[in-house]
């Protein structure tokens, strides 16, 4: 592609990662917070069941809004792969590539949720599991879901870090956003690791160390879609990369 194509436009490209950025949050929020919160009993995994049973048309909604989600982070990702690679292509394609293992990780992840729906039907095969065990197999699923969830944040808290690098050095975007991501990449990982190392921590520490992920994470969102990048000195970034791989 000939970067310099007038059809090319960095601006356009924010302005959609911000877009999508969007929907991501808000998928995610309504999936997890919304949905999956609001039926998931800790602990009871009789009255778990009976309310995802009750509800299973609300519980498939959440798993398509992830997996929407998870349509729009590959968007995300390329745009945030072009918009930062005339800082350093090598590391904008580390981010990347931490990015597409933790989505990978977040879309396996989702059979965890398909599993319940599986076990709690009438199907014949079923029979030969009592009630209490297939409820509580769905229970099971359930926790795997959010182990499987912190596992892909580890990952995808290693791609805030360097995101917020590329970000803090790019001189188009603005420094506050590149100390703000790392920050939430750290807490991703140590909320990550707490809640596979020492559980009690990790439910102690949540949901207020999610809380500055979050503002970082919005912050970028809105500021890709409603400010964009400083066009002038994102195109002087690129013509010295090209100049230095030429």
């Amino acid at each position: 592609m000939n970067e310099h194509n007038s059809t090319f436009s960095p601006q356009i490209y924010a302005r959609i990662g911000g877009v999508l950025y969007l929907i991501i949050i808000v998928a995610g929020g309504l999936g997890e917070m919304f949905i999956r919160n609001g039926l998931v009993v800790p602990g009871d995994a009789a009255a778990t069941a009976h309310g995802l049973l009750v509800t299973s048309s609300l519980w498939r909604i959440g798993i398509a809004g992830d997996l929407l989600q998870h349509v729009c982070d590959v968007g995300l990702a390329l745009v945030l792969y072009v918009l930062l690679r005339p800082v350093n292509r090598n590391i904008a394609l580390l981010a990347l590539l931490f990015d597409l293992v933790a989505m990978s990780v977040f879309i396996a992840n989702k059979l965890n949720l398909m599993l319940p729906l599986f076990l709690l039907d009438d199907a014949k095969y079923l029979q030969a599991f009592t009630p209490g065990q297939l409820q509580a197999l769905s229970y099971v699923a359930i926790r795997a879901h959010d182990c499987g969830f912190g596992i892909g944040l580890i990952f995808f808290g290693c791609e805030c870090i360097v995101l917020g690098w590329l970000i803090f050095h790019s001189g188009y975007l603005p420094k506050f956003l590149g100390v703000l991501m790392p920050i939430a990449g750290v807490l991703y990982m140590i909320n990550s690791f707490a809640l596979i190392l020492a559980p009690k921590l990790a439910h102690a520490l949540f949901p207020t160390i999610m809380l500055p992920c979050f503002i970082a994470e919005l912050s970028l969102c809105l500021w890709l879609m409603l400010k964009g990048i400083d066009v002038p000195k994102w195109n002087e970034r690129l013509r010295t990369m090209q100049g230095g791989s030429a």
